[in-house]
């Protein structure tokens, strides 16, 4: 897709309304420090639209990216940061989901996990629970231009066994720097808009 037009919308907090629109949404879910603003930026062809928060486990919002008058780009706060309060951690809980519930135009929940570490508890729960709440996930391996060419299946490997991916579940892997994988994750977004638009026609 040519991004001819990339702006940050509308931001959500913890009492806030969720924006309703008939146009379709992509949600991107991960760790603080996972490389989500990067991949998002990269996406939209943009330096700095989605900002990375100073002090990781700050950004308490849901930020709605609007691209080209067509779709959304739904940034869900960083999760896993360790310090962020048990009080804070449950209302950011509650917060996502009430958004997974309520979006009636989601088509499709991207997880980002660090393509050089073995998943962590707080990735697999998350995946869980994004099945659990009605979503399959696409999982994104970020930071792929940080290990060697031959380290990246056995990296995928570790990544799909420890998330318990199935065969035929999907795992992208990006990088931020070279951009190898922005093509197949907007080829996947490109298939899902014509599906809902196909929907909303029927």
């Amino acid at each position: 897709m040519i991004i001819k037009k990339a702006e940050l919308e509308t931001v959500c907090g913890i009492t806030s309304k969720v924006p309703e629109h008939d146009q379709p949404e992509f949600a991107f879910a991960g760790k603080s420090n996972v490389g989500k603003s990067s991949l998002i930026n990269g996406l939209m062809n943009r330096k700095s639209l989605a900002r990375t928060s100073s002090q990781p486990g700050k950004t308490q919002t849901i930020n709605f990216y609007h691209i080209n008058d067509q779709i959304y780009f739904v940034d869900l706060p960083g999760y896993g940061y360790t310090k962020a309060s048990v009080e804070v951690k449950a209302k950011w809980g509650k917060m996502v989901e009430n958004y997974l519930h309520k979006s009636s135009v989601l088509c499709c929940v991207f997880l980002l996990v660090d393509i050089r570490h073995e998943p962590s508890a707080n990735d697999k729960t998350m995946y869980d629970w994004i099945i659990h709440n009605g979503f399959h996930p696409v999982v994104i391996a970020t930071k792929l231009d940080k290990i060697k060419r031959s380290q990246v299946q056995k990296q995928v490997k570790l990544l799909r066994t420890g998330l318990g991916m199935e065969k035929e579940d999907i795992l992208i892997p990006f990088s931020a720097e070279t951009k190898q994988g922005r093509e197949e994750i907007w080829e996947l977004i490109e298939g899902m808009m014509e599906n809902h638009d196909s929907a909303q026609e029927l």
